[in-house]
Formats: C-alpha cells, sequence, structure tokens
C-alpha cells in the first residue's frame, strides 16, 4: 500500500512542477530539457520504489499510474474545468504582427522561437506576415500567416 501511495503522491508532484515548468512539445526539448527529463526519471524511479526492486512492487506502481492518468483523462472528457486546469489552453503571443510582450515572457519564449516556428511551418520571413501566433495546449507553436502578401 506504501507503493500506491508514494506513486499516487509522485503523481501529482509532477504534475504539478510540471504545471508550473510550462509548455513545450517533445520536438522542442534542448539537450538540457532531454538531459534533465532523464534525472527527473530516475529521481522518481527511486523515490517510487525505495528499497522494494521487487516485480510486485514495480507493478503495483506501474498499474497506480496508469489508473490516475486514466482517471484523469476521463475527468477531463466531462469536465472542460478540469480540462483546462490540467491541460491549459491556447495562448495567443503574436496578433497582426505585433508581439504580446507579457504573453510571449509568460511563456518563457523569445521571437525567435516564434520566428522558428513561422519558417518552418508558413515560410515566413517577417514578423509583420504573421496574423496569429499560437501557443497550443500541447507546446508546439502555430502561425496563422496573414492574407496580405
Amino acid at each position: 500500500m506504501d507503493s500506491v501511495l508514494r506513486a499516487a503522491a509522485m503523481y501529482m508532484a509532477l504534475m504539478v512542477l510540471f504545471k508550473i515548468a510550462g509548455r513545450r512539445s517533445l520536438a522542442e526539448l534542448t539537450t538540457f530539457d532531454f538531459v534533465l527529463l532523464m534525472i527527473i526519471g530516475e529521481a522518481t524511479q527511486q523515490a517510487l520504489l525505495g528499497d522494494d526492486f521487487s516485480m510486485t512492487n514495480a507493478l503495483m506502481v506501474i498499474v497506480t499510474l496508469i489508473a490516475i492518468d486514466v482517471g484523469f483523462s476521463l475527468l477531463k472528457q466531462r469536465s472542460s474545468w478540469v480540462s483546462r486546469l490540467i491541460d491549459g489552453g491556447p495562448t495567443v503571443v503574436v496578433e497582426n504582427g505585433r508581439i504580446l510582450e507579457a504573453r510571449l515572457r509568460h511563456a518563457r519564449l523569445v521571437e525567435a522561437d516564434i520566428m522558428e516556428a513561422a519558417r518552418s511551418s508558413q515560410g515566413i520571413e517577417a514578423l509583420e506576415q504573421i496574423k496569429f501566433a499560437i501557443i497550443e495546449r500541447n507546446g508546439k507553436i502555430s502561425v496563422i500567416a496573414n492574407d496580405k502578401t
């Protein structure tokens, strides 16, 4: 039972910490982010299993984590409030060629991140060509070009 409680507590703690850390898609992870995730994974494994490395304990931890994840996905389906709380919502960071500085700062992004997404997805070369740039719930940056070329 101790493992189940530790798994539930660790799941909640990691969810809160990653919510605070902000959104980023896996495609946009830097080398530092990747190394940090590996270290977090190792620390989490040690916290979840403690001194009991038995198959039974590991299986209980895995089942607990999956059950919590499935439970949250069902809650998100039933409640838009829970979905917004857990996953957040899209954030507009550029509107009609103008950067919304406060939102960009809050997302911990810089103009270069927006322009990289604009070039790769739309072939846009200048900020003025962007109608909207939106940070999606998954951390991906969507860019909508101006109708004027």
